[in-house]
């Protein structure tokens, strides 16, 4: 999996390529990282290339999604494809990670 960047004036888009799984799971939460120490605590992660989520992946994302909070920000995920919303729903996550339909809709009104 890659993870590409894109810093944006009120938010930083994290676009995830390819299978969030327990190998890739250390980059992203690594780049969400990144992403805070530079002083950017609004993050939406693009699911729309990703094929796959494992346990591994929503660890990463829930762990990135408490890193954004703790730093005054917030952490939203968009477009993701069917497994992954079927993933979100089974483990109630879909609850604190609302799935935006689009990317556009999940950088507005934070």
């Amino acid at each position: 999996m890659q993870v590409h960047t894109s810093n944006l004036p009120d938010a930083t888009v994290l676009r995830c390529d390819g299978r969030l799984t327990m190998v890739a799971a250390p980059a992203l939460k690594s780049a969400i990282d990144e992403v805070v120490e530079s002083g950017q605590a609004r993050v939406v992660i693009d699911l729309s290339e990703t094929s796959f989520v494992d346990s591994s992946g929503l660890g990463a994302l829930v762990a990135g999604l408490k890193r954004t909070r703790q730093a005054g920000g917030d952490l939203r995920i968009a477009e993701p494809q069917e497994q992954v919303r079927m993933v979100l729903a089974l483990t109630n996550l879909d609850r604190i990670l609302q799935p935006f339909d689009r990317l556009e809709d999940a950088l507005h009104g934070w």
